[in-house]
């Protein structure tokens, strides 16, 4: 059960995808009691989607936690269908989001192809910095099985290279936090959003792209999924930095958590607030 999320202006930062332990502090609860289950998380504990029936089950996990040329860039697939024929679109075809602009430049999100990605993102995962919480470093092997664990799987967590001005400089996985095991630990709402962040260039961290990113990152959630009214982030509560550079991209602080190996805090952006923060 890998990884963590990374502050983008500090360095890679926790965020384990696994959860544990009881939730403390949840000060967000509003108009959380009489939620019903979300159809899609029915249909998958029944193994079924909508309008394709039964359907073998694919591996599970519990979430997860530059190449230069313009050519490595064209994918062999189509975009924004990560998982197997007949998943349900969790994540409203993230290919398909196309470009944000963004005051460091032009940011597009592109879903992970392994046999062009493997490379340049397993060459991220064998930073120190990176290992110490990804827990990734190595041959490959272990990024691949993660990598591809998202892509054969229901499409509740999408692995994305953020590319930008053309660069891939950046890891993302973006998932369906209402589905996740985050949900058991803070009042979730149907459609919260999730997301994790590995900045890859020791030169890209510590000089403000996390937080002009995760701005970017969070608005093209909301634009394109018009059902989420959240987006959420649970980084390390003892790295300052990376707290601060979500507050700077405009979520709030919104809870204490303890998941795994860590004490988290739970960051929100909200849909309401978005041009207000």
């Amino acid at each position: 059960m890998p990884p963590t999320d990374a502050s983008a202006d500090t360095g890679p930062v926790p965020v384990h995808p696994g959860r544990s332990g009881p939730a403390e502090d949840i000060r967000d609860c509003e108009d959380t009691l009489d939620l019903r289950l979300p159809d899609e998380f029915l249909a998958l504990v029944a193994g079924k989607t909508p309008d394709a029936g039964e359907r073998a089950p694919g591996p599970t996990h519990d979430r997860l936690g530059p190449v230069d040329s313009p050519g490595v860039l064209d994918s062999p697939r189509p975009l924004g269908l990560p998982g197997p024929p007949g998943a349900l679109d969790l994540l409203d075809q993230i290919g398909t989001w196309g470009p944000a602009q963004t005051p460091v430049g032009a940011f597009h999100l592109l879903p992970v192809h392994v046999e062009r990605d493997l490379p340049i993102i397993s060459g991220w995962m064998n930073d120190p910095a990176v290992a110490a919480f990804w827990q990734l470093a190595g041959s490959g092997a272990q990024t691949e099985e993660h990598l591809r664990a998202q892509l054969a799987g229901d499409g509740r967590s999408v692995p994305c290279l953020g590319i930008l001005d053309g660069v891939p400089m950046s890891y993302w996985e973006i998932y369906r936090a209402d589905l996740d095991p985050l949900a058991r630990h803070y009042p979730a709402r149907p459609h919260d959003t999730g997301v994790h962040l590995l900045v890859g260039d020791v030169a890209d961290r510590g000089r403000g792209l996390g937080s002009a990113l995760l701005r970017a990152v969070a608005d093209l959630v909301l634009d394109h999924r018009p059902a989420c009214a959240r987006v959420v982030a649970e980084p390390d509560l003892h790295n300052t930095p990376s707290v601060a550079a979500f507050l700077n991209a405009g979520f709030r602080y919104a809870a204490e958590v303890d998941l795994p190996g860590k004490r988290a805090a739970l960051m929100i952006r909200d849909r309401s607030l978005r041009h207000l923060m």
